[in-house]
Parts: C-alpha cells; sequence; structure tokens
C-alpha cells in the first residue's frame, strides 16, 4: 500500500461516485485514460458502462495497485509510472484519448507538477474530449491560473454524499474557440 501521503482519501471511491465521474462516458467513447485508478473502482464502473476493457489505459504509480490491476484488468493498458511522466515518451501515438479520468490529488500538488500533469493528459486527449476529475472539497481543485494558462474549462458535474468523504465531480475541457467573423463577405 502506498504512503498515505500519496492517496487522496484513505477509502476507496464508492460506487455512486464511480456512476458520477463515468456517466458521461461509453462504449462510443474509445480510449479512456484513467490516472491513480488504485484498486480499479472507476475502471469497472467504465466496464459496466460498456467500455471495452482494452480500451483503458491506466496510469498507476504505486506497484502494488499496478500489479492488482494487472490481475483485475488483464487486457487494460496499465502503466507503472507517476502521470506527471506521461507525455515522455507519450503513451498513445497522437491525441486518440476519448475522455480521462483522474483520482490524483492535484490540491496537495504543486502548480509545477499540477500544469505537467494537465498537459499530458489533454496532449492524449482528443479535440473536444474532457478530463473528469474529482475532489473532495466542493471547490475546483484546479487554480484558475492553471486553467487559464492551459486555455482550459472546468464544470462542476454533481456531488455525492454517497461517498466517504462527499465528493464533487468537474469536468475540464479545452475552451472552445470562437469562430472568427469573415469580414470579406459581409
Amino acid at each position: 500500500m502506498p504512503a498515505n501521503d500519496a492517496l487522496g482519501s484513505a477509502t476507496p471511491s464508492s460506487s455512486s461516485l464511480a456512476a458520477l465521474i463515468t456517466r458521461e462516458i461509453g462504449p462510443e467513447t474509445g480510449h479512456v485514460l484513467e490516472l491513480g485508478p488504485g484498486t480499479g473502482p472507476f475502471t469497472r464502473a467504465l466496464l459496466e458502462r460498456g467500455v471495452r476493457e482494452q480500451d483503458p489505459t491506466l496510469v498507476e504509480a504505486d506497484p502494488d495497485f499496478a500489479s492488482l490491476l494487472t490481475r483485475r484488468f488483464p487486457t487494460a493498458r496499465i502503466f507503472e509510472m507517476d502521470a506527471v511522466g506521461m507525455r515522455h515518451p507519450p503513451l498513445f501515438d497522437g491525441s486518440v484519448a476519448g475522455a480521462a479520468i483522474s483520482s490524483l490529488p492535484f490540491r496537495l500538488m504543486s502548480p509545477r507538477k499540477a500544469f505537467a500533469i494537465l498537459e499530458g493528459v489533454f496532449g492524449a486527449l482528443r479535440p473536444g474530449a474532457a478530463l473528469y476529475q474529482y475532489t473532495l472539497g466542493s471547490r475546483c481543485p484546479f487554480d484558475q491560473t492553471l486553467l487559464d494558462r492551459l486555455d482550459l474549462e472546468a464544470t462542476r458535474l454533481g456531488r455525492t454524499f454517497r461517498n466517504f468523504p462527499p465528493a464533487t465531480v468537474y469536468k475540464v475541457s479545452r475552451i472552445k474557440n470562437l469562430k472568427t467573423y469573415d469580414w470579406r463577405f459581409s
């Protein structure tokens, strides 16, 4: 088991939180990147929603959890590594993931580390895809300065009290660029 300072919570995520964080993801999503899957409650929820077992790519830093995930989800892609190193070398050949889910405790990270992880995540996501992040507080786990720097926006999806402690899920996505008006045709 990892040291307590490496975990966002000492208790596993509930099925209620798993349902909330995966509710917009299904078989049509294709590849799903999951950061800090731990024992796999979100991975299990993805499979229950119809995502094929070979579509999740699980990034887990703890060797014991990575070994457990390998046994539980034998056809999933599992990388035993810190999420900060996702781009070097990249996990995918281009931007192919249709969604990302994160259990990482971003509120406990330095801004530099959070930036590196988010940059890696959005480098792996195809256009229009989002990162789903939960937090044990009610406030967004990402500082607005960080979101602005990466041209991201966070939207609160919901909160569950059927998790201990209660958790809030945010959807983080690229800010959609406004279409430039072509004055030549006006």
